[in-house]
């Protein structure tokens, strides 16, 4: 997929009209509008973004498996993001309304917290967790991400949540517990796991912190700064962790380096610039279906190309877990007082995928 055809076809020059316009992509916060259709979207383009953000998403748990396995994980992920963000800063800054939507120090000081958590207390803890648990099981895990967030939202914000969330929240914790198996002797290993559920708490918190986060209105302009942002803080990690002493350039293997490739390109380019193309040309609840279907193809590429093993354990919890994340994201919000012409498009919005 061309990624400089997809971001040239976005129109950037359009000003979002509520404060709560923000999905989170993949990791990522950005800010969007209510869908209104794209005339020159055909179904075959659609399908073939959706695909690409299958294909792609699915298989970076894969590729985070392959890149830490000779590259320190804190050092691989600022690498990965340092890169993908600045050239995705060239590619935007200067595209649309680039004098009327100049990033300002707020924009950087939002971007910088959110980079923070969902790269760094997200990505970079996934990249440490891997070192100890298959690729498969990790994205299992990660795919929990919603649960935290209506944790966060009942628990912490007191927001009112639907009995399907409810219920969702239950069945899935039950499913990671199944599991995690932490009572078994053939159970995945807690500390992974632990480390896991903590990114997962980080990227909910996050998504929640960026739904009133002020940034700029070209969505990939803040998606760029994010990067770079959390790129920073996760290389600043990584020396405060001592990988650079650990880094052995000349162990570094050619898998590691095209998995940190495949990470930068299609990853962290590709997969954003075609999910944010996708929510100005689809439904989202055609869109959202990249919730369900990322796990499945990442259990099945580290069961295939890593030799990872599937047991009936696995497919079991995650049968339970994708449920219980299909039960959450489908609930409709509370209802709330109609708030003028837009209000009809508020539950839209207010849906936020992993």
């Amino acid at each position: 997929m061309n990624i400089t055809k997809r971001i040239q076809g976005y129109p950037f020059e359009t000003v979002p009209t509520r404060p709560r316009e923000f999905r989170i992509i993949g990791r990522m916060a950005v800010r969007t509008e209510p869908f209104q259709g794209d005339r020159d979207a055909s179904p075959a383009s659609v399908w073939a973004a959706l695909v690409a953000v299958y294909i792609v998403w699915g298989s970076t748990y894969l590729a985070i498996r392959v890149t830490v396995e000779t590259i320190p994980p804190l050092l691989s992920a600022g690498i990965r993001f340092l890169v993908a963000g600045a050239i995705l800063y060239a590619l935007t800054i200067r595209r649309g309304d680039a004098a009327g939507d100049r990033p300002r120090a707020v924009h950087w000081r939002s971007a910088t917290v959110i980079g923070a958590l969902m790269l760094f207390g997200g990505n970079g803890l996934v990249s440490v967790a891997e070192q100890r648990v298959p690729s498969g099981l990790a994205s299992l895990i990660i795919a929990s991400v919603p649960l935290w967030m209506v944790t966060i939202r009942a628990g912490l914000l007191r927001e009112r949540v639907r009995w399907m969330e409810t219920a969702g929240l239950l069945l899935g914790f039950g499913g990671i517990i199944l599991l995690a198996d932490p009572f078994g002797e053939g159970g995945a290993d807690l500390i992974g796991v632990g480390t896991l559920l903590v990114a997962s708490l980080a990227w909910a918190s996050g998504s929640l912190f960026a739904r009133r986060a002020p940034l700029p209105a070209r969505p990939l302009v803040g998606t760029a700064m994010q990067m770079l942002a959390g790129g920073a803080v996760l290389t600043v990690a990584a020396t405060v962790a001592g990988e650079w002493a650990d880094l052995d350039v000349a162990a570094i293997s050619l898998e590691s380096l095209l998995g940190l490739g495949f990470l930068i390109v299609f990853g962290s380019l590709v997969g954003f610039a075609s999910y944010v193309w996708l929510l100005r040309s689809a439904r989202t609840s055609l869109v959202s279906t990249y919730a369900y279907v990322n796990p499945i193809v990442a259990v099945f590429l580290g069961w295939a190309i890593l030799g990872e093993a599937v047991t009936a354990r696995t497919l079991l919890a995650g049968a339970v877990i994708v449920t219980a994340v299909a039960l959450i994201v489908s609930a409709r919000p509370a209802p709330k007082p109609a708030e003028g012409p837009m209000a009809a498009e508020a539950d839209e919005e207010q849906r936020v995928s992993a």
